[in-house]
């Protein structure tokens, strides 16, 4: 079974990662962690796969991971958004996920990468709310 990390928790070792990377990268966690709490203030923060932040509302938004070159921030349902400032420059391919990998010295926009945000919140919130259709065959209990 998973052992999971109170959110207190997870935030403090977000905290403590951010220190740890005492150069570009952790200050550029740092602004992508505070733009993803402008966008959406109910965020909550986690820890999972043996250290990798993940903010979450209704499911998993996005990763922040931290790469020798670059701060990847992995949306869940990426190929869901639509994305018309083009910030997805990475994990194109898939089926699924798409990625925002911010190198050093890149700008970021603020303005669309909290709509993003706000767009995967929704997804979330609205798969979460729809009911599966059940499977042909399947019994209720009763």
């Amino acid at each position: 079974m998973k052992k999971l990390v109170p959110a207190e928790s997870a935030s403090a070792l977000i905290d403590q990662r951010i220190k740890e990377l005492a150069d570009w990268r952790g200050k550029t966690l740092a602004k992508v962690r505070e733009i993803v709490h402008q966008a959406d203030p109910e965020i909550v923060e986690e820890w999972k796969w043996m250290g990798t932040p993940v903010f979450s509302h209704g499911g998993i938004v996005c990763t922040g991971e931290t790469y020798k070159s670059a701060v990847k921030m992995t949306f869940a349902k990426g190929a869901a958004l639509k994305d018309p400032s083009g910030l997805f420059n990475s994990s194109l391919d898939g089926n699924a996920r798409r990625a925002i990998d911010i190198h050093e010295g890149d700008k970021v926009d603020e303005a669309a990468l909290k709509d993003l945000i706000r767009a995967a919140v929704a997804l979330n919130l609205m798969v979460k709310s729809t009911p599966k259709p059940r499977r042909a065959g399947s019994k209720r209990a009763g």
